[in-house]
């Protein structure tokens, strides 16, 4: 039996990303325990979901990342999707290059991840080109959203805004109300249903019902962020329940290159 040191950058309001990655990992020792996992967060501040705000907690990250490396962590992920994506496009590698040198600096050799890019990484391992995205932004940050992902190449079919800009209040959302907000969209040509285009909406228990009503792969930025996670660690990306992403029977399209 191993422990697994997961370091999380959440933004200091973040209730989500330390609730429902350990649920799922927690899960998943249920059907692998040979693999247990340890979570170390370090907190950026961040109260309200605005582009001013965004751009304050991004500037914190290698603070944090500084703080994390202490603990030698196995992997880091930096968890808010919308403070990297409301950069621009590609940010997230620029994000994951600047928390990645000062890990280096203080000695830690952990491989860095983003919500953000592991979004794409979720969507592009299902081989879907076409998504649906429901998120609790306002209007314009979805847009954000709509852009960088499709400055990536995926085609956003429709999308839905919940305009929450407190974020605790989105961390509030019940996630069983996703089982209506869903048929808002029209998914009629899209391959793949994002349901929480955002780390602190909750979503999991909601994952795989709406999976099995529209037929589609059903994921979610903390769902993907999980899937890089394993990948990462070079564990077998299964979780009970989380959505076909994480079923075991997809493949991460980044693990070939980093293993070559």
């Amino acid at each position: 039996m191993r422990d697994h040191h997961i370091g999380m950058i959440v933004p200091s309001s973040n209730l989500t990303m330390e609730t429902e990655l350990p649920r799922m990992l927690a899960a998943r020792e249920q059907v692998v325990p040979d693999d247990r996992f340890v979570f170390h967060a370090a907190r950026a501040r961040m109260q309200h979901v605005t582009p001013e705000q965004l751009q304050a907690m991004n500037a914190q990250a290698a603070r944090a990342a500084t703080e994390l490396a202490d603990a030698r962590p196995d992997v880091v992920a930096t968890a808010c999707l919308v403070a990297i994506m409301a950069q621009g496009p590609g940010f997230h590698c620029t994000a994951e290059d600047d928390i990645t040198r000062a890990l280096r600096a203080e000695g830690a050799e952990a491989p860095v991840i983003s919500s953000a890019g592991a979004l794409l990484s979720g969507i592009a391992a299902l081989r879907a080109r076409r998504v649906a995205i429901v998120t609790p932004y306002m209007k314009p940050l979805t847009q954000a959203v709509v852009a960088y992902l499709e400055d990536a190449g995926v085609e956003v079919v429709d999308a839905l805004s919940l305009e929450v800009p407190d974020n605790l209040a989105v961390a509030r959302l019940d996630p069983a109300d996703l089982r209506e907000h869903h048929r808002r969209l029209d998914l009629s040509s899209a391959d793949a249903l994002v349901l929480s285009a955002c780390v602190q909406m909750p979503s999991l228990p909601s994952i795989e019902a709406v999976q099995d009503e529209v037929g589609m792969p059903v994921l979610s930025a903390a769902t993907a962020t999980t899937f890089r996670i394993l990948s990462e660690l070079g564990l077998e990306t299964r979780v009970p329940g989380a959505g076909h992403l994480l079923s075991g029977a997809v493949a991460d399209p980044g693990a070939v290159t980093r293993a070559a």
